[in-house]
């Protein structure tokens, strides 16, 4: 398990280093914006000028004045799709990339079980995501001192613990797919749809009362955002973490028992398919 964690880890060290600047750097900049957006004179008013329907897509857009609403706004509404596609990327090809390249099956000819090599490469990913995300806390929490934030680098930190949850549960979707759709290419196009349909949904529920009833249904939902850094809801938080769990575990549960391809992707093969076959033979 732990030359699977290693492996996991080595290979994604591109990634890791190119999202973990890509997202400093982005948090730089906003930090470094913050006093200069809420000291432009007029600036509610330019706000007021906007059309209602962009304003009303993300929520209270005139907390962007404040701390939190300009966290939340600026960042953390819109950071769940964009490090999400390295989730659901790294998921979708975690095993069954391997799989396609027909280097998984040589793998599995060590004695090393099934599960030592999904959950080293699981804990891989998952070391891989804090990482990137750790830059990203690190991009506000370092120069937030000379802002007028006015946040302190434990309420800074809130905001990206549900966000890593987040993460782990569209990334379990995306793994979970890979194991059931015929390529990992499918499977990460699925799990990116449902993940941005997930988000346009959200915001759109904030225009229309009646989507309300069907995003109470969806992970983003319970998403706090930014607004973690008065406090974590630990109840969503919780509903969101078992909710990952169950997606792993049933990951799992189809790696151990899916026959393991030599190469190549693979095809829409039912049950009554394989007995049509083995008859004719």
């Amino acid at each position: 398990m732990w030359a699977e964690f290693r492996y996991t880890l080595g290979r994604l060290r591109g990634q890791i280093i190119g999202w973990s600047i890509g997202l400093a750097a982005y948090g730089l900049l906003m930090v470094s914006f913050f006093d200069s957006i809420v000291n432009i004179e007029g600036f509610e008013d330019i706000l007021a000028s906007y059309p209602q329907e962009m304003m009303a897509f993300f929520g209270d857009f005139m907390a962007i004045m404040t701390p939190v609403g300009y966290l939340d706004i600026y960042y953390f509404s819109y950071m769940t799709v964009i490090v999400g596609i390295f989730a659901v990327g790294v998921c979708a090809t975690l095993l069954v990339g391997d799989e396609e390249k027909g280097i998984l099956d040589l793998v599995m000819a060590h004695p090393i079980s099934r599960s030592a090599i999904f959950f080293g490469r699981w804990s891989g990913f998952v070391v891989a995501t804090m990482i990137i995300l750790g830059a990203g806390w690190l991009s506000w929490a370092i120069p937030v001192g000379g802002t007028g934030l006015d946040l302190s680098w434990i309420e800074l930190l809130r905001p990206f613990i549900p966000l890593l949850v987040m993460l782990v549960l569209f990334g379990g979707l995306a793994l979970l797919l890979s194991m059931l759709l015929p390529s990992a290419r499918m499977a990460s196009m699925l799990a990116g749809g449902l993940m941005v349909g997930n988000y346009l949904l959200t915001g759109l529920a904030n225009m229309n009362e009646d989507l309300k009833a069907v995003v109470e249904y969806t992970p983003l939902h319970y998403f706090q955002g930014g607004k973690a850094v008065e406090g974590i809801n630990g109840q969503w938080l919780s509903g969101l973490l078992l909710a990952a769990v169950v997606l792993l575990v049933l990951a799992w549960w189809r790696f151990e028992r899916r026959d393991i391809r030599v190469g190549g992707e693979g095809g829409w093969r039912l049950s009554w398919q394989r007995k049509l076959k083995v008859n004719a033979g």
